[in-house]
């Protein structure tokens, strides 16, 4: 990659870092904050098998928040209430 390209931030290749899953209720819950402007975009997925098929939930909210902690956080939380609330219908 060029000086130029690093310097402006034309890198638009990511580090994919895999999340260590937390289980809640049958389902695996990875938070994936998405870093951006020095904060971080509360993201994730939410998975479970179903009748032998891997079923994948994924979503991204508009909060941004100062620590990629923080955002983990509060994206376990969302996630759990969203599994309360829909369940299997999510998918």
């Amino acid at each position: 990659m060029g000086f130029f390209s690093k310097l402006f931030g034309l890198d638009k290749e990511k580090k994919v870092v895999e999340a260590e899953p937390v289980e809640y209720e049958g389902y695996l819950i990875y938070p994936e904050p998405i870093a951006e402007n020095g904060q971080y975009r509360i993201a994730g997925r939410i998975c479970k098998e179903i009748e032998g098929e891997l079923r994948t939930h994924q979503f991204i909210r508009s909060d941004l928040l100062a620590s990629k902690q923080d955002a983990e956080e509060f994206m376990l939380n969302k996630a759990k209430m969203f599994i309360d609330q829909t369940g299997d219908s999510m998918f």
